[in-house]
């Protein structure tokens, strides 16, 4: 696999970005093509390869209302074959949280919509209701030592409703924190966020929230993922879930398309000199075997580009093994 030493002009780094890659889960939940574990599992492989730290391998919902999810036992146990690998699940319940712990699984997640409608719409459940499930589920999954995500979805803007009040995002982040999330991630859902909007929410919720404990989940409906990563980084934000090609869309939210590139994302991390420990041109290998299995091309904004940097690299060495054979 080539190296692209061209591409950034200084080995200083401004710290660590963690990067979870969620193509496994929120990325192939709502795919029409349905892809079988051994696909998966070489997915899954190729992701942790290219130095993904973090991936979220599955969801322990129901099989019949997810019928893609229907193998999280066996896709968590292809992850624990790869420690240290970071691999979580979701788990939307205690009786997800029961099969996820029979399963093995090490760290979960809970989503958490931020408006009533999207609540009833998703789950049929009242704002309150879904409030109390997904607390109790981060309590039972600490009493069992697990680690927890707490996701608050349509934080900014809901299909149903509009924008979502940030004092309604403060408290319920809150309300998380104190059940016993060691993460609360906030999900732009359907990508209707700006980078003003980012800061602006942020600005809201940093003065409670701790910024280490702070993730973001960005779409890229409108194709700004990648600017409302920057936003976030400007406040202190060094978690960010992304998908592998773009994959990605919430299948009870009209309007969402995929999430942000987990190429797009790791490129301009660290072409602003954060280190993520992501290998792009393997990255770029896992995005393609993802189209391979869905039957069509995969990639984000940068892909076409970058593709052109790996040819180039693997060109130069081929020139430099030619010019120098015994090396």
């Amino acid at each position: 696999m080539p190296t692209l030493p061209h591409l950034f002009p200084s080995p200083e780094t401004r710290g660590r970005v963690v990067v979870t890659d969620v193509a496994l889960r929120d990325g192939l939940q709502n795919q029409p093509q349905h892809v079988g574990t051994a696909g998966k599992a070489a997915l899954l492989r190729a992701l942790a390869a290219a130095g993904v730290p973090s991936i979220e391998a599955t969801s322990f919902v129901s099989p019949k209302a997810v019928p893609q999810m229907a193998d999280a036992t066996a896709m968590i146990a292809e992850a624990l074959a790869l420690a240290p690998l970071r691999a979580s699940a979701l788990a939307p319940n205690l009786k997800g949280l029961e099969r996820a712990v029979a399963a093995g699984t090490k760290e979960v997640a809970v989503v958490l919509s931020c408006t009533e409608t999207m609540n009833r719409k998703n789950i049929n459940m009242s704002l309150g209701e879904a409030t109390r499930v997904g607390c109790e589920t981060l309590r039972a999954a600490r009493a069992q030592g697990l680690a927890t995500r707490g996701y608050l979805a349509v934080a900014f803007e809901c299909p149903f409703e509009g924008p979502t009040p940030p004092e309604r995002v403060l408290a319920l982040g809150l309300a998380l924190l104190d059940a016993g999330a060691d993460e609360i991630v906030i999900a732009d859902t359907i990508g209707a966020a700006g980078p003003a909007q980012v800061q602006q929410l942020l600005g809201r919720l940093l003065p409670q929230l701790p910024v280490d404990r702070l993730g973001l989940h960005l779409h890229d409906t409108r194709g700004m993922g990648v600017a409302n990563a920057y936003a976030g980084l400007e406040l202190g934000v060094r978690r960010f879930d992304a998908s592998a090609g773009g994959l990605g869309g919430c299948p009870f939210a009209p309007g969402a398309s995929g999430n942000v590139a987990t190429e797009d994302l790791v490129l301009m991390l660290e072409q602003s000199g954060f280190a993520t420990g992501i290998s792009l041109p393997a990255l770029a290998s896992a995005v393609d075997l993802a189209g391979e299995l869905l039957g069509r091309p995969l990639g984000g904004h940068s892909m076409p580009w970058l593709r052109r940097q790996i040819a180039r690299a693997a060109a130069e060495s081929r020139a430099g093994r030619e010019e120098f054979p015994g090396r």
